[in-house]
Parts: structure tokens; sequence; C-alpha cells
């Protein structure tokens, strides 16, 4: 298994449209305009989330049931940025939409400038065949409100090829996730 380079992912996703919309380039704001970068970097996509949030918050007294999601744990924020509540938590979408190939497996891990604010972003991986939005997992460690940036930068997606494709890939198996398209809530 190899990591791959920008060369490899341009290269996928101009010729399969494994990422769409696809940002050739690295884009970072200049010093006025101060933007998370998102795009193709040195060994991974820096993705952006869209302006989608889903908040989530105690005012029903709702328990979080990954079986059973009472969708009365969250309230839905569309906006140009999204503000977490201290020691709380949100989730959101990419704005790319993702085609992972046979061979190739993904892992999406938080950016370092969020991280350095104590926001976490959940570690977690595309299987091979898997295609839709990402949706994203905020989680705001601090005890301050925690400030999320949409179209900009927040995760990077890292790209490892197998020297062989796997013999069941989640399309394969009917993953529930699989097409997903909006922040997708859990699904048991």
């Amino acid at each position: 298994m190899s990591i791959k380079s920008d060369k490899w992912i341009r290269r996928m996703a101009q010729e399969h449209g494994m990422i769409e919309p696809f940002v050739e380039r690295q884009v970072r704001g200049a010093d006025a305009s101060r933007v998370i970068s998102y795009g193709v970097s040195s060994y991974g996509y820096d993705v952006r989330c869209a302006d989608e949030f889903k908040v989530f918050t105690n005012i029903h007294s709702a328990v979080v049931d990954p079986k059973n999601f009472d969708e009365k744990s969250f309230v839905d924020i569309k906006s140009d940025v999204c503000i977490i509540p201290p020691n709380s938590f949100a989730l959101a979408r990419t704005v790319e939409y993702f085609r992972i190939p046979r061979d190739v497996l993904t892992i999406c891990l938080g950016k370092s400038t969020y991280a350095r604010c104590g926001i976490i972003v959940n570690v977690t991986p595309l299987e091979p065949e898997w295609e839709g939005h990402v949706t994203l997992e905020f989680s705001n460690t601090t005890n301050l409100p925690a400030k999320i940036y949409a179209n900009e930068g927040v995760a990077q997606m890292l790209f490892l090829q197998s020297d062989e494709a796997c013999e069941v890939s989640y399309r394969d198996r009917g993953g529930k996730y699989q097409g997903q398209t909006g922040v997708t809530l859990p699904k048991a």
C-alpha cells in the first residue's frame, strides 16, 4: 500500500471524477482574506465544509443513541459560519463529492489550524468504492464557543492505494452510507 501524491490525485480527479468539484492547486488566503487552505496538497486533498450544519443541543433533553437517533438532539443551521457551543459537537458535510476507486482506502484527518483551537475532526475512512459527500464530525473540546468556516478547508484526505483490489468493496456490501448527500445522520 502506498500513499498517493498530488499528481496521482489530479489524474484520478480529472480522468475518473474522484473528487467533484475539484480544486487543482492549494488555495491559500492572502493576509487580508485569511482563508483556511483547501485543494490539492503534496500528498492529500484539503476538503471544505458546506454551509449546512447540525449542532447538538440539550434543549429537549434528548439522548444520543446511534441505533435510534432522535432528531431533537440538534438544531439545523445554514450559514457561512457555525458556532459550536463549549464541549459540544456539530455535523457538517464536504462541498466535495467523492468516488473512491476499488483499490484505494481514503482517510479523513483534521487540519492543524482547527486542532490548535481545540476543534477535533473525527478520523474516518472512506472505503473502496464508497461515494458521496463526506459527513464531517466536529468536537469542540474547549470551554469556549468555537467557530467553523463554511467553504474553507476543514480536513485533509489521504489516499492509500493497494497493490491489488479488495475482494469485497463498500458498494458490493451495499453499505448504508453509499451515495449520501447532505449531512447524513447515523443509520442503525
